[in-house]
């Protein structure tokens, strides 16, 4: 039986393989793959692991692919439709990188509070260097204590967040998801929206989700609130974000993720916006959490070999 990595570079060079490459005999590793190389690369494979690289009906229908392990928890790379009617078994990955983003959201939320990126900017220039008193206190600097965070998308990562939160003082409010009835503990999206000094995205894209903030929310914001998106890029509405903080009607934003990635050179987000930062996509980065992602691909062709797949999503 064949096995093939499709995009490896994508879990870090610093990840041992071998987990998964010891169960089969064969198996052709590629650190990437542009999506005109998908087609040959997985045409004789059995099995198929896939990050972020699109596996569709055209590229699969000529295949003798008969298992997907998705190296994320998100399958929207996938396309479930036809795997599900050609009888191709596709699992993914759960839970594994909880702690590395709810650090990094964290990290974002006090990074935005203190306005920690000017800071060391003016020791990089030598601003403290030159300053007449001991410190430097002309960025805003507030105590997330006491703040609110709204949270929108309440499932393993929010929930993980939001216990986090409360040891920073901070009083987590939970939207319901709109549309939906009420539930005990949920407050209506867009109270938490007006209400939320701190507001933390952790749904996964949709249909129907697509551009979730856009200038209707945006307008509903606090202006000394904060946008944190660790989630999905197309989330957010790039456009209606720009506007917003360049207008002033919400005091700044930090994402983690974009609508393409990586991002073309004229990606409007990568700005120099004192109040925007922007990571690359790396929140759920930490090694800890990438070798549990090779545990849990390693454990899901097991389980496939002996007829008993788990974390099957088809």
């Amino acid at each position: 039986m064949r096995g093939v990595i499709l995009d490896a570079d994508s879990v870090g060079k610093d990840v041992d393989l071998s987990p998964i490459t010891e169960l089969l005999d064969d198996w052709q590793i590629y650190e990437s793959t542009l999506p005109s190389e998908t087609s040959s690369r997985i045409a004789d494979a059995q099995i198929v692991l896939s990050n972020k690289i699109p596996l569709t009906e055209s590229n699969l229908k000529q295949s003798k692919v008969q298992f997907i392990s998705v190296m994320a928890t998100g399958t929207n790379n996938v396309d479930l439709n036809f795997t599900k009617k050609q009888g191709i078994t596709v699992s993914n990955a759960v839970a594994y990188a909880t702690p590395s983003v709810v650090q990094h959201t964290i990290t974002l939320i006090l990074a935005l509070s203190t306005n920690l990126p000017a800071y060391l900017g003016d020791v990089r220039r030598g601003v403290w260097q030159h300053s007449n008193v001991f410190c430097l206190l002309q960025h805003p600097i507030q105590e997330v204590s006491g703040k609110k965070l709204g949270i929108i998308g309440f499932g393993e990562l929010g929930r993980a967040v939001a216990e986090a939160s409360k040891g920073l003082g901070l009083d987590v409010i939970v939207s319901e998801r709109p549309g939906e009835a009420n539930r005990p503990g949920r407050r209506e999206f867009n109270d938490v929206i007006a209400h939320a000094d701190y507001l933390s995205l952790h749904c996964p894209l949709t249909d129907d989700n697509y551009h979730m903030i856009g200038p209707t929310v945006l307008s509903k914001m606090k202006p000394s609130a904060f946008l944190i998106n660790t989630a999905r890029g197309g989330l957010v509405d790039s456009s209606a974000l720009l506007a917003a903080l360049k207008s002033g009607e919400i005091a700044g934003a930090a994402v983690d993720v974009l609508d393409i990635e990586p991002p073309k050179n004229d990606e409007s987000l990568i700005t120099n916006f004192d109040n925007l930062l922007v990571t690359p996509h790396n929140a759920w980065g930490a090694v800890e959490s990438r070798n549990r992602l090779i545990e849990q691909m390693k454990e899901n062709i097991e389980a496939y070999l002996a007829n008993q797949p788990k974390r099957q999503v088809t």
